[in-house]
Formats: C-alpha cells, sequence, structure tokens
C-alpha cells in the first residue's frame, strides 16, 4: 500500500468517529485502530492527583519516622539464601512430597534446597552455606524474584 494513501486513511480514522478500520488489498492487509479518548480523559486526573508535593515540612517528618522501622525490621540473623533467578518457587520436587529442606534440618552446603521453575525449566537452588534452617520466607508455588531471600540458615 502506499504511504501517502496509508498516512490519509490514518487521518481520516483520527479525525472521525470511527475506531477502527481494516483494509485488505492484493498487496497486504492494513488495519488502524484509535484509542477510546475515555482512556486519556481518566488517566489524567489520576497523574494530576498523584503529582501534587506534599507540603515540605511534613515529607523530612515522614522521611524520618521511616527509616528507624527500616533499620528495625532486618533484624533476622543468620545467613540468607537468595534466589539467584526468576521464577516459581517449589519446596518439593513434585506435588505432594517431602520438601527438600524445612526448618530445623540440618543441610550440608551443595544440599538442594528448593526448586525453581523458570521458562519451564525447574532448577535445583541448592545451599551455600552448612547449617540448620532456621525460616523459609516463601510459600510453596509463590513467584519469586532475582535476589529475593529464600531461607536462613545458621
Amino acid at each position: 500500500m502506499d504511504l501517502r494513501k496509508l498516512k490519509t486513511l490514518i487521518d481520516l480514522v483520527s479525525e472521525s468517529n470511527v475506531s477502527e478500520l481494516e483494509i485488505t488489498e492484493a498487496e497486504g492487509k492494513v488495519r488502524i485502530v484509535k484509542a477510546p479518548p475515555t482512556i486519556i480523559q481518566a488517566a489524567a486526573p489520576m497523574v494530576m492527583a498523584t503529582a501534587q508535593p506534599a507540603p515540605a515540612m511534613a515529607a523530612p517528618a515522614q522521611v524520618a519516622a521511616a527509616v528507624p522501622l527500616e533499620v528495625a525490621a532486618p533484624a533476622v540473623t543468620g545467613h540468607m539464601v537468595k534466589s539467584p533467578m526468576v521464577g516459581t518457587f517449589y519446596r518439593a520436587s513434585n506435588p505432594g512430597a517431602k520438601p527438600l529442606a524445612d526448618v530445623g534440618q540440618q543441610v550440608k552446603e551443595g544440599q538442594a534446597l528448593c526448586i525453581i521453575e523458570a521458562m519451564k525449566i525447574m532448577n535445583e537452588i541448592d545451599s551455600d552455606k552448612a547449617g540448620v534452617i532456621t525460616k523459609v520466607l516463601v510459600e510453596n508455588g509463590q513467584p519469586v524474584e532475582y535476589g529475593q531471600p529464600l531461607f536462613i540458615i545458621e
């Protein structure tokens, strides 16, 4: 299709009440879809509402209050085993099977702790430290991110 003809069709759709246009010719098929104006109008007030800054005095007080809470939260002692990839966390090799690692269990360095499924591939995640598992931080079947803590070993 000629580029000038295509530009003319786009202009016609944008200026009319037509929301979608599809044309099939011997050279190919063209489909032009116009976004409904309600989406643009609905998004604009939300941006304006979130763009309003808080008073300058209130912002530092909120930040100062949040810092002590953050410092107090990571009071977990022990070694954290973190996810080396994004995927789905599984505690056992098969549904209904016994978990590979559980709270109170002694583990050796290199021992499989869990499985993370990524792109239909099951990846065993091994312990990088010997010790006792004190906490499992992720539920079975839960999605995990790269670097997310999975286990605490002491």
